[in-house]
């Protein structure tokens, strides 16, 4: 732009709209900075929805004795749980025990410093089970006599994005979806950062001003860095590289009844989890492929189900067919490169890269869900540090939008699970006209926030037209308005997992339907090609709280 005071400015611009990129942005909103957060497309359309759904500890990084990263990542796993009781559980893991392959006591060692390593107050301990005549038994196939039972948690991770998305807007932060960096230029006191909307035709580029800049490209962090990113100065922006890792998934129909999942060991030593998905489906995987470059969409290949249906098949008694699978996805790991030979091995840890040779720039490298709240809040105090001053950090505590069940239920709930029952009943006091399904998927989703969806709403007629059952034109508006959501993939594939439910002449009524509704209600990343949204939020000058 020709008139630098027309320049929109901020103190930092995350790229990248996935969990760590959300995660940091809430984190330096919630400490008083100036944050505009880009992500090309939507929130968590890669890597931070194609995870096997888990917040855990790692047990299998034991046997690679990394034993900081595990310990780490159960501190963490007991805050998270706390954080966000709807779109997160405590889950109970079953490992049947095959005495040709690790021996039971190695098993019986790990569980011991699985279950030691940090402190539990919301997971019970591990035990050993007698499969044979138990309910856990059942589905396996009766070789399987004795197997073992510990604790993890489980995670809705697109929702999870989305919610801390939702946090970093509460505390100030601008988030733009659907929304490329197409250059950032380094000078010595800031960058200067081009942004360029992708969902409108012909529609204008921005230029924004960042004292610092946030790279959490995910398996794009490499590419920004060599092929966005510029610097006034000499030599490379990082001394690090990254190895790009493809876990696939399957889903097929529910193998088995009860509510714990599966962890089963393969000849080749990868793990293999079979999870309770969405009621009526059973979720496998994943798998370790290595890419050697970045695909636009990563995509399951013939080979991998194949053997996710054979691994899984070693174990229960009905073979699971490839004729099975229901639905497939596949996500890109960014993992840190290193020197393991298999891919299964690369450490699963993140590294935090930062360069003040100008302007400071940070690049994520690696990290995992289950760890993200604690790499941002080091990020969080890295980039204070390098901006003049690092602010408190806040999120150990804090919960996430739709997440305080207490303020229902007059409990302060003793773990994360418990507090949902008492929470559902109060909604069904408050809005007896919602059918209970709907009120428990809306609990599972939203929380909380469930009075911002149903607004004035007296009964069902005001929540508008049923596009399709149990999903009502209120909750595609609120979707639109306050959870970036565009189209029917983002509805339903990432906020929530409808389509697996629904036919295809559904999905295709849904998607129309927020066509509709999008030439009605433009989201604020629209607004932002139609007038000063951007230069109206983050004013020069503005006088903010550091949280000194």
């Amino acid at each position: 732009m020709a008139n630098d005071q027309t320049v929109p400015e901020c103190d930092v611009l995350v790229v990248g709209g996935g969990i760590n990129g959300a995660g940091i942005a809430r984190d330096l909103a919630g400490r008083g900075w100036r944050v505009v957060l880009v992500e090309k497309d939507d929130l968590a359309s890669h890597t931070s929805s194609s995870s096997t759904k888990l917040i855990h500890g790692g047990l299998r990084y034991l046997e690679h004795r990394a034993f900081g990263l595990v310990r780490k990542a159960l501190q963490e796993r007991e805050l998270l749980l706390r954080s966000a009781p709807h779109i997160m559980r405590p889950l109970r893991f079953v490992m049947p025990h095959d005495p040709g392959m690790r021996p039971a006591w190695l098993i019986r060692l790990g569980l011991f410093l699985y279950d030691h390593l940090a402190r539990r107050e919301i997971t019970p301990g591990s035990n050993g089970v007698v499969l044979k005549g138990h309910p856990l038994g059942v589905p396996l196939q009766e070789r399987y006599q004795r197997g073992f039972v510990y604790s993890d948690g489980w995670v809705d991770d697109a929702r999870l994005v989305v919610l801390n998305a939702q946090d970093a807007q509460a505390h100030g932060a601008t988030i733009l979806t659907r929304t490329r960096c197409t250059s950032a230029q380094r000078g010595p006191d800031g960058w200067t950062v081009k942004l360029q909307p992708t969902h409108a035709l012909g529609a204008p580029a921005q230029t924004v001003r960042a004292r610092a800049l946030v790279n959490a490209a995910g398996p794009w962090a490499a590419q920004f860095l060599s092929e966005v990113a510029r610097s006034d100065q000499a030599g490379p922006l990082t001394q690090h590289s990254l190895r790009l890792v493809k876990g696939s998934h399957i889903v097929v129909p529910r193998l088995f009844d009860h509510d714990h999942a599966y962890i089963f060991q393969a000849p080749d030593g990868r793990i293999i989890f079979a999870i309770p998905y969405e009621q009526h489906f059973t979720l496998i995987g994943t798998t370790d492929v290595e890419v050697p470059t970045m695909p636009e969409q990563a995509s399951i290949e013939q080979d991998e189900v194949q053997y996710l249906c054979e691994q899984a098949s070693r174990y229960f008694k009905r073979p699971v067919q490839s004729a099975d699978v229901v639905w497939t996805y596949a996500g890109v790991r960014p993992l840190l490169e290193d020197a393991s030979k298999d891919a299964s091995a690369v450490t699963r840890d993140y590294v935090l890269e930062t360069s003040d040779r100008g302007a400071p720039l940070m690049t994520v490298w690696g990290g995992k869900i289950t760890t993200y709240r604690k790499l941002a809040e080091q990020a969080a105090t890295q980039l204070g540090v390098l901006l003049g001053q690092a602010g408190r950090p806040w999120t150990e505590d804090a919960v996430l939008p739709g997440g305080d069940l207490s303020a229902w239920t007059q409990t302060a709930c003793a773990g994360p699970d418990l507090g949902m029952v008492a929470f559902v009943s109060q909604l069904q006091a408050r809005y007896p006209w919602v059918p209970v399904l709907t009120l428990r998927r809306w609990a599972q989703a939203y929380g909380t926030q469930i009075p911002l969806l149903v607004g004035s709403a007296q009964c069902l007629k005001d929540l508008g037209p049923t596009e399709v059952t149990g999903l009502y034109r209120a909750e595609l508006r609120y979707l639109i308005q306050a959870e970036w959501a565009r189209t029917a993939d983002d509805v339903l594939w990432r906020r929530s997992k409808l389509g697996l439910h629904l036919t295809p002449a559904q999905c295709a009524h849904v998607a129309a339907c927020m066509a509709r509704l999008m030439r009605e209600e433009p989201t604020a990343s629209e607004r932002v090609v139609q007038g000063d949204h951007l230069q109206r939020q983050l004013v020069p000058g503005v006088q903010v709280d550091h949280g000194a």
